[in-house]
Order: structure tokens, then sequence, then C-alpha cells
């Protein structure tokens, strides 16, 4: 496949998170004068922002839910999301930056509820490139942004339920077991 073959130097940090439980990670930054081993716990907790990205993509956009089975129909349909996503972060923005403004003297800071502005967008891009007037429709969107926000309650720990695993999306054929 063309993977180069030769070994890698990696090194392995033993990290004690904020609830006593110990993760072991892995990196190839190996200069440990350049990277001290405290500078890893807190590149550990920042990751989650990209995190949340990947499950925004994966469990709000559906991004494994393709219309085909064609390659033409999953190249069609991941960009087509990925867009839709793009769209929907930069059209928030300036909601998020009204949010700050508009309640101060809150006991939490507040966001736009992502997954509210996502499924609002869903049935509105298409609009957006063919409305006569697509900026009623911007303010109209705004409004919706505004109304739909959640606080920012950092700090929050909750233990994770074990669920059964699942077909995430239905095929066009049925299995025969």
């Amino acid at each position: 496949m063309g993977l180069p073959i030769e070994p890698m130097e990696v090194r392995l940090l033993s990290i004690v998170l904020d609830t006593g439980e110990t993760e072991v990670l892995i990196t190839s930054l190996v200069a440990s004068q350049d990277y001290s081993h405290g500078v890893f716990k807190e590149l550990y907790g920042l990751r989650w922002g990209i995190e949340e990205t990947y499950k925004t993509a994966k469990s709000r956009l559906q991004l494994e839910n393709w219309s085909g089975k064609s390659v033409d129909s999953v190249y069609q349909d991941f960009y087509a999301k990925v867009f839709a996503l793009n769209l929907t972060i930069t059209l928030t923005h300036p909601a998020d930056e009204e949010i700050k403004t508009q309640y101060p003297e809150r006991k939490y800071s507040y966001q736009i509820n992502m997954t509210q502005a996502l499924s609002k967008m869903k049935n509105t891009v298409v609009l957006l490139f063919t409305a006569e007037t697509p900026l009623t429709l911007l303010t109209q969107l705004m409004d919706i942004f505004l109304k739909t926000i959640e606080p920012i309650r950092k700090g929050r720990h909750y233990s994770r339920k074990k669920r059964m695993r699942y077909r995430r999306f239905a095929t066009c054929y049925k299995p025969i077991c």
C-alpha cells in the first residue's frame, strides 16, 4: 500500500486526570526538553473541541449515511454535508457575538445550540441560494439561532453509560439471519 515500514520513535506519557483516572498518551514529540510532561495534560484537554466536531459530523450530520452506494453519490453526500456544516458555522458566528453582548449579566456564558442550528439549516441551504430575497431568510435564521441557545457549564463530569451497539443506518437490504 506504499506505507513506510521503518520503525517510528514514540514517547509514552502517563497522565493522571482530575477524576484520578490514569491515561496513557502516545506522541511522536519525543524531545522531553522541548515538550515537558506537564504540557500534555493541557493538550489532552484541548482536544475536546476536535472530538466534538467529529461527533457533530458523525451524529448530527450523519456523515456516514449516504443516499447511494456509488462512489460519486458518497462523494456528493460527503461534500454537501461538510458544506452545510461550514455554512452553518459561518452563519452562527455573528449570532454567537450577539449573545455575548445580549446576556452579560447571566450566571453562565451562552452559545448557539448547534444541533438546532444544523436542523434548521438542513431545510434552508438550497433556499439560501435560490431565494429572491436571501437577506430575509438570513434574518429569520438569525432569530432562530438567538432563540435556541444553551449555557456553557464548564467542569461538568458524568460517568458514561454502557450501551448496546446497533446498526447506525439501515441499508437497502435486510440481513438474512
